[in-house]
């Protein structure tokens, strides 16, 4: 009963679903064939393909690993990547070009995922974290595929709103083949909430396993070497609300350090401009990315270009992630942490609790309770450079102590995917 209840309720809200992507088109110039995708009307691939589905930008960079190993392992499997934002998509193709299919996610409604279905005939659908819609499942399991959720987490609060609705929740995690969760706390609210043990497994997780090239350790060289000797913090996936805390943080670090420079990067790319606007009616001094301008004496470096942030963490001495000063429940800390850099945190992380938990533990890690506290945090940390680099390498030891999870998830799913012939 409350399947068909929400199913009614998505399609219900459709048309108006239908229209705020209409206006988001027309205003921005977006795609307008992720109209006729969201609708399930993707091009039909030629093959069965291993379906990759990240609802956004972290979660696209987080499957980036994962992506790339299945298609070196598995080079007959095409992969199709999905997103339910712009952004996702646009993270998506910058990561893997031609690489990849691409497409938007359905809409969760039976018709919609039926139509997509149809067109792209999954080998194995492969859910990143928590992303748990009813109709995705219900239907790709019906078509007797394989459904795989990786790096899969589950906070306290969330289990306490899965368990109000128990017996549904029941039924879409049996239809599940494999829950592979990042840490046994995790695992257990899995099965809390009503998962078969059996098919939980603790992998830990795969942002362990960030990898930083050659290549973007050369761009972060050339990009710090346009700050010179100045200072420099980052503040990461930052959102509204935030950004004033931050902002109001910088000028109380000016006062200690008048050198240091505030990398700030906004999560969505909608708020670069309203970001810029605020930096300057507080009478900082900007420049922006994406402008190509110098740096020279700029009090703000904005970073309002896609696909950059693992690059200006490698240009920081100190790195603040974001959606934790508000009730966002954090970012991924791992990216600066694999720079050996010292990660700050605000209060607000439960969507990744148990990876602040291990980095915290391991002396890596710095949380702040509010806007004055960041700033004397900051202050201390650049300020010291030797308690800076301690407190970054322990952040990078965490790191290194727990790779390993990606090569666990790959094999469990080529495992399930079952060989080559059967594709």
């Amino acid at each position: 009963m409350l399947h068909l209840i929400y199913s009614l309720c998505y399609r219900l809200s459709l048309p108006f679903a239908l229209l705020y992507l209409w206006w988001q088109t027309r205003r921005s110039g977006g795609d307008s064939q992720g109209w006729r995708q969201r609708l399930g009307l993707v091009a039909p691939t030629p093959q069965p393909v291993i379906w990759v589905h990240a609802v956004s930008v972290g979660e696209t960079i987080a499957a980036a690993p994962l992506v790339k190993a299945l298609l070196e392992r598995r080079p007959d499997v095409p992969v199709l990547m999905t997103a339910m934002t712009a952004t996702g998509a646009a993270q998506a193709r910058t990561l893997f070009g031609d690489r990849v299919l691409y497409a938007y996610s359905p809409f969760d409604t039976p018709g919609s995922v039926r139509r997509f279905l149809r067109r792209v005939r999954p080998r194995a659908l492969v859910i990143m974290e928590t992303e748990l819609w009813p109709n995705m499942i219900v239907e790709t399991s019906r078509r007797h595929c394989p459904i795989f959720l990786i790096n899969a987490r589950l906070s306290e609060r969330s289990a306490r709103g899965y368990q109000r609705i128990g017996s549904w929740t029941r039924t879409l995690l049996g239809r599940l083949d494999w829950i592979a969760a990042q840490a046994e706390d995790d695992a257990a609210r899995f099965r809390e909430v009503g998962a078969d043990g059996n098919d939980v497994t603790v992998t830990g997780s795969i942002k362990f396993d960030v990898a930083i090239t050659d290549e973007v350790r050369q761009r972060a060289s050339v990009l710090r070497d346009c700050f010179g000797q100045r200072p420099v913090w980052i503040a990461a996936s930052t959102h509204e609300g935030e950004d004033e805390q931050l902002l109001a943080a910088h000028m109380r670090v000016l006062e200690q350090l008048p050198e240091a420079l505030l990398l700030l990067v906004p999560r969505h790319p909608d708020r670069f401009d309203t970001v810029a606007t605020l930096t300057q009616r507080r009478g900082l001094s900007c420049v922006r990315r994406a402008s190509g301008q110098p740096v020279g004496d700029a009090q703000v470096y904005l970073g309002d270009t896609m696909g950059e942030l693992l690059v200006m963490y490698g240009a920081a001495d100190v790195a603040f992630v974001g959606g934790s000063l508000i009730e966002r429940g954090g970012h991924n800390p791992l990216e600066p942490a694999a720079w050996g850099i010292p990660v700050v945190t605000g209060p607000h992380v439960f969507n990744f609790e148990t990876v602040y938990d291990q980095l915290e533990a391991g002396l890596g890690l710095v949380r702040v309770g509010n806007e004055r506290d960041l700033a004397e945090q900051v202050i201390r940390l650049l300020a010291t450079p030797d308690q800076a680099r301690e407190t970054g390498s322990y952040a990078l030891a965490v790191v290194e102590a727990n790779r390993g999870a990606l090569n666990r998830v790959v094999s469990g799913i080529l495992t399930r995917l079952g060989p080559a012939e059967d594709v």
